[in-house]
């Protein structure tokens, strides 16, 4: 098996400018529009990272699963923030964070409320960024209601990715989602509001797509009033050219301060979001990796780094190292390179049985690499394998890690349990006696065998090795 060793960054068998690890089925053009965009590549969230910043306060829709008011530093949840900017804050702060974390290479604007009806501060803040660091790309998130009015102007400053959140495309279904929009000086209502929105929303897919700018778009799962209708929704966005469809988890807690959270309406469970995914999969390409981030998040997906670059905290003096940036660029290349040649060794099993499933969660900091200790893990990346190869199917967040001040939790190895009961494995770097014995009795293989190697081919490896272990009337 292919050991992913550190590689140095003097030298790369691949340009900066492209990599042999684009996808069989993408066009040249749009790998390179998406290689290095953490959301919009799941490739690229093992390197990458993104960086929102709350610059866009006002907002022009009330959905009934969001409240901008409430804000905790340790959640992650769109539409939150600790800091709200002026486009000068926002755009001293991307430098600050370039000059720290040469993994930087998108700068997102999603609110807290929406990037396009605050679109003064939303252009004044790419504007001022684009003059000091021209190798970010830049990244819009929107309700979609002002976006037929801002085409021009995305595609004129070289925006090539843009998330529009699309919930329903039934008003029946947008009545029971949204109270009210304002649009031409109006606050409408009800059926009116919904379809108002949703024409508002399809034109402006439609104008973005005509253009060629890369659509992602983000679909609340709410179990009772969406969910079923989402196959629908990805059907459609499909059909007008999105991108990527992300299917993501109402989230609904009464303290946030919601409609929704004080309603009573519930967020789905982990089965029925995977449930709704895999009935919309041959319609529009579903993305998986989700982390629902802050409004003013920083680092790669699954991580936020907000409160190390508050305006407190940043230096008063900020220079970007271009080279090192650079430098990062040619090395994440070469990773590439190795993960590409060891993607080859991902094949179907010749005798597998079609029914035969093996699903396994992994601990991980990133580089498509088995190389997180078990206690200090944060989230789990989740994936199946069958006789047709090894598939990602999600991440599951760790609200409490099992090691924490070098001590075992107990009730956090139970939550953890819990997490992945669902799993057959557990593959980690490393992983101590007493979680392993747990682990064991619950059902779930813990493994460090494959510590610090790439987790495709170990997982396709450990597949084969049980389809061969197991009688074939099994």
């Amino acid at each position: 098996m292919i050991s992913p060793n550190p590689i140095p960054s003097g030298g790369c068998s691949a340009s900066a400018c492209g990599s042999s690890a684009a996808p069989e089925d993408m066009a040249p053009e749009v790998w390179a529009k998406v290689k290095n965009h953490p959301c919009y590549s799941e490739e690229a969230h093992h390197y990458f990272a993104r960086m929102h910043v709350a610059v866009a306060p006002a907002c022009n829709i009330q959905c009934n699963y969001c409240n901008r008011k409430y804000d905790c530093a340790n959640e992650s949840r769109p539409g939150v923030v600790s800091e709200r900017l002026t486009p000068e804050q926002g755009a001293r702060k991307v430098l600050a964070v370039a000059a720290s974390v040469p993994q930087l290479s998108v700068l997102g604007i999603a609110g807290p409320g929406d990037a396009l009806y605050d679109w003064k501060k939303t252009k004044a803040t790419f504007d001022a960024v684009v003059k000091d660091l021209p190798d970010i790309k830049l990244c819009i998130s929107t309700n979609g209601l002002a976006l037929p009015d801002h085409v021009d102007e995305i595609v004129a400053m070289n925006i090539d990715h843009v998330t529009i959140t699309i919930n329903m495309i039934d008003p029946e279904i947008g009545a029971k989602i949204y109270p009210w929009i304002f649009f031409r000086h109006k606050r409408l209502t009800g059926l009116e509001a919904a379809r108002v929105l949703h024409e508002r929303q399809m034109l402006g897919l439609d104008m973005l797509v005509a253009r060629g700018v890369l659509v992602k778009v983000n679909s609340v799962l709410i179990p009772g009033v969406n969910d079923a209708h989402l196959i629908e929704v990805n059907r459609e966005v499909k059909k007008r050219g999105a991108f990527l469809h992300n299917v993501m988890p109402l989230i609904s807690d009464p303290a946030h301060g919601t409609h929704f959270g004080l309603t009573g309406q519930r967020g789905p469970t982990a089965e029925e979001l995977k449930k709704v995914q895999d009935a919309c999969e041959g319609g529009a390409k579903l993305m998986r990796h989700c982390r629902q981030c802050r409004a003013d998040a920083v680092g790669m997906l699954g991580e936020d780094r907000g409160q190390e670059f508050t305006l407190d905290k940043l230096p008063e003096t900020i220079e970007v190292d271009f080279s090192r940036r650079e430098a990062y660029r040619r090395q994440i290349e070469a990773k590439r390179e190795l993960a590409a040649f060891a993607r080859m060794e991902v094949k179907p099993a010749a005798d597998a049985k079609p029914g035969r499933v093996l699903t396994v969660a992994v601990a991980t900091k990133g580089d498509n690499v088995i190389n997180q200790h078990f206690g200090h893990a944060k989230e789990f990346l989740i994936y199946r394998a069958d006789g047709a190869g090894v598939k990602f199917l999600g991440a599951r967040k760790i609200e409490d890690q099992y090691c924490q001040g070098g001590l075992g939790e107990e009730s956090s190895l139970s939550r953890i349990i819990a997490l992945i009961k669902d799993c057959d494995v557990m593959l980690c770097a490393k992983i101590g006696g007493c979680p392993k014995a747990e682990l064991t009795a619950a059902g779930i293989e813990p493994s460090d065998d494959c510590a610090h190697e790439f987790i495709a081919p170990s997982i396709a490896a450990l597949y084969a090795k049980r389809s061969a272990d197991t009688p074939a009337d099994a």
